[in-house]
């Protein structure tokens, strides 16, 4: 356990470290949702009495921006002088988590709450120790105003005739980043009316709509710049361009064919799958039956 930052333990933490701008507001924090997901995962899972849970967060850093990929619970108790932080626990989660992602470092900690309290200030010091400038989110799980806020926040050193006499932290920009399969989870868990999970049949036909949608807005825009309703913009006009170029040139025949293929697939291992859960409820149902009394 531990109360006072002391030393480092791998170099890996220390490579890619957030360098602070003149101005901090130029920092911005990108979190993929699994690192909020495992924030509330761990709440959840508190100690009973508990207020709140603390945890690192795993990334990497591109110049002012620090992406947050991944993130793990740290055991800790607290009380209004003091901190006390599992160290041994922190290290081999983030020992584990290099033998899978060496590129992943700690960038900084979360915590969960409506905010900065007093005793942040000495878990900082201690992420301090482990990165350079570490970034500390705050996700409030409390739902403080019917929504689940979600703060980013830097330190600088308050200092006093060449004496540190506190710690201040400047909230930065957060946005969550989706990718196309986080963002399939993220609606299906935002849908309280869902029943069960979506098969791979209603998934594929969902998607397919939303690409159709997609591609008639699409068109509907290339129609009115063609004709002269609306002026054209030439970023979109550039991605429009790249992506169609992007499209490999294959015969519609060619593509009917290689799409049924994947259909047939996909309905075949939907067969199996049911045969073999049928088949083992069956064996289940015989064996219990042919239980002695």
């Amino acid at each position: 356990w531990w109360s006072e930052p002391k030393g480092t333990f791998h170099d890996a933490r220390m490579a890619h470290g957030l360098a602070l701008p003149g101005d901090v507001d130029d920092v911005a924090v990108e979190a993929s949702p699994l690192v909020l997901l495992n924030a509330c995962d761990a709440y959840l899972r508190r100690s009973e009495g508990q207020e709140r849970v603390i945890g690192t967060l795993l990334g990497t850093v591109r110049g002012n921006v620090v992406v947050l990929k991944n993130s793990y619970a740290v055991p800790h108790n607290e009380s209004d002088e003091q901190v006390a932080v599992d160290i041994d626990f922190h290290r081999t989660m983030f020992e584990l988590n290099q033998r899978v992602n060496p590129d992943e470092v700690i960038v900084g900690w979360y915590s969960t709450g409506a905010g900065v309290t007093g005793s942040d200030a000495l878990i900082q010091e201690f992420y301090k120790s482990e990165c350079d400038n570490p970034v500390h989110v705050v996700v409030d799980t409390g739902l403080s105003n019917e929504d689940m806020a979600i703060r980013g926040y830097v330190s600088t050193e308050l200092f006093l005739g060449g004496e540190q006499v506190g710690t201040e932290f400047h909230e930065v920009q957060v946005k969550t980043n989706l990718d196309d399969a986080e963002r399939v989870g993220i609606d299906a868990l935002k849908n309280t009316m869902t029943d069960k999970l979506t098969g791979e049949i209603e998934g594929l036909d969902a998607t397919v709509g939303k690409l159709q949608t997609l591609l008639d807005v699409a068109y509907k825009y290339v129609d009115d710049v063609v004709e002269g309703r609306v002026e054209g913009n030439k970023e979109v006009g550039r991605y429009l361009a790249d992506s169609l170029s992007s499209i490999p040139h294959i015969d519609p025949e060619e593509f009917e064919a290689l799409f049924n293929d994947s259909v047939q697939d996909v309905l075949l291992v939907s067969y199996l799958a049911s045969l073999t859960r049928t088949q083992l409820a069956l064996a289940t149902t015989l064996t219990t039956t042919a239980l002695p009394i």
